[in-house]
């Protein structure tokens, strides 16, 4: 009954961001309430690590300096190197908690995966019924909303958007592909991966059809892009087809961007507003990053750069909305701004160095568990720009650790043949 009681308690901080206590001095979500309970424990059980302390110190010192040269403001950079240190912190403690066993974490994100995909079922057949309480649950969750659209709504489950839900299932809608390719005549066995799937497609998000065409592109990478391209590039093409002549949201938003991005069109009204808050973010992003290019201007200052650089105050006739102020609507642009090269450059070799390819692995789990988090990260860099909301570090620590365990596991096994094939398989044969 503990253990569960602690699993319950870690996980919803990855599932349920759609709730706050409060919303002054800053949002209140349940993370804070959890990362107060446990972080005391953790730090007299396990004392201070010192990855996450050499992560940060050079964010911190340029932090300070950032902040005496008048780029960004005390309260702004306290407040985000607080809750990013802070909450990054305690994921590591996650892991260690877990004995570092990744493939045991991503067994239970999975379990977690599958019931907010169920409610989201039950979402939508309660939006056909007519039954309010069971599609709108605004009635229990305070940052909850209703999204119309797709098959009468868009599904969310109990995310506040569906584009939360198809970041943070990205993970679980690949080791879902994944196993139904794998074991295609033992439906009967898959049903829950099954309904994970269905669930993904249901949220009508621009996002999780992204999150849909990487999920291919990567089992082309990992499979022989070559071989199986015959296959999956025909496919690919016809999806995408399908969803621009079939769901107006994904249309809308992709003509939006090439309305934005290949035209610069900033003063039509008809451009998708999503499209232009990318478009305009990417302006100041870029902006602020010509004039600090080395650390950015801290960790919470997009805020101050949005005000200098911001499209919306050229003149009357741009459009304006002023969305995603503090997060840039896209990490890899809020890296660019706030942490400049250092960010990009640490992202970007993090991301290459521990990704395990099919090829490098030790076991079928390895890589499996490596490509469904690679998703969430190059997901959350392209469309999301909070550094620590729905347990964003854990996928991190999870594909950093995955990558030394697949490590230790070829040279323990390194007297030994090795195959792709693993014995003993939690992640890979439920959810």
């Amino acid at each position: 009954m503990r253990e569960r009681i602690i699993n319950l308690l870690i996980f919803s901080t990855v599932f349920i961001s759609s709730y706050i206590f409060f919303k002054q001095p800053f949002e209140g979500y349940i993370t804070y309430i959890v990362l107060a309970l446990f972080l005391p424990v953790f730090l007299v059980k396990f004392g201070i690590p010192r990855l996450p302390l050499l992560v940060f110190a050079p964010l911190f010192i340029s932090g300070i300096f950032l902040v005496q040269t008048g780029v960004n403001t005390s309260p702004l950079f306290t407040k985000i190197f607080i809750g990013f240190f802070s909450s990054t912190l305690f994921y590591y403690y996650v892991v260690q908690l877990y004995d570092f066993d990744v493939k045991r974490i991503f067994a239970l994100y999975m379990k977690g995966a599958f019931i907010v995909s169920l409610i989201g079922i039950i979402q939508l057949v309660s939006w056909r019924v007519g039954f309010g309480p069971g599609y709108d649950f605004s009635w229990i969750l305070n940052k909850w909303g209703f999204q119309q659209g797709g098959l009468g709504i868009r599904m969310n489950s109990v995310f506040s958007e569906p584009s939360y839900f198809a970041a943070v299932i990205a993970p679980a809608f690949f080791m879902s592909v994944y196993r139904m390719i794998s074991n295609p005549f033992k439906l009967r066995s898959r049903w829950q991966d099954l309904l994970i799937i269905v669930a993904y497609f249901l949220t009508f998000s621009s996002l999780g059809i992204l999150g849909m065409f990487l999920t291919v592109l990567l089992l082309l990478l990992n499979f022989g892009l070559f071989r199986y391209a015959i296959i999956f590039v025909p496919l690919a093409v016809f999806g995408f087809k399908y969803a621009y002549e079939n769901i107006p949201e994904f249309r809308e938003r992709y003509d939006g961007t090439i309305e934005v991005f290949l035209k610069q069109n900033i003063r039509d009204y008809d451009v998708h507003g999503s499209s232009f808050v990318l478009y305009n973010n990417y302006h100041i992003a870029t902006e602020n990053f010509k004039r600090h290019p080395i650390f950015g201007t801290g960790l919470g200052s997009h805020p101050v750069a949005f005000e200098k650089y911001t499209l919306t105050n050229l003149d009357k006739n741009v459009v304006q909305i002023t969305f995603n102020k503090a997060d840039a609507n896209s990490m890899a642009l809020r890296l660019m701004s706030e942490t400049g090269l250092y960010g990009l450059v640490f992202m970007l070799v993090f991301l290459i160095r521990n990704w395990v390819f099919r090829q490098r692995s030790a076991d079928k789990e390895h890589w499996v568990i490596s490509n469904a988090l690679v998703l969430i990260i190059v997901l959350y860099l392209a469309r999301q720009g909070h550094y620590f909301l729905n347990g964003f570090p854990l996928f991190l620590w999870m594909f950093y650790f995955n990558w030394k365990s697949n490590r230790a596991a070829h040279l323990a096994n390194a007297q030994e043949p090795v195959t792709n094939e693993s014995t003993s398989q939690p992640a890979l044969s439920g959810s």
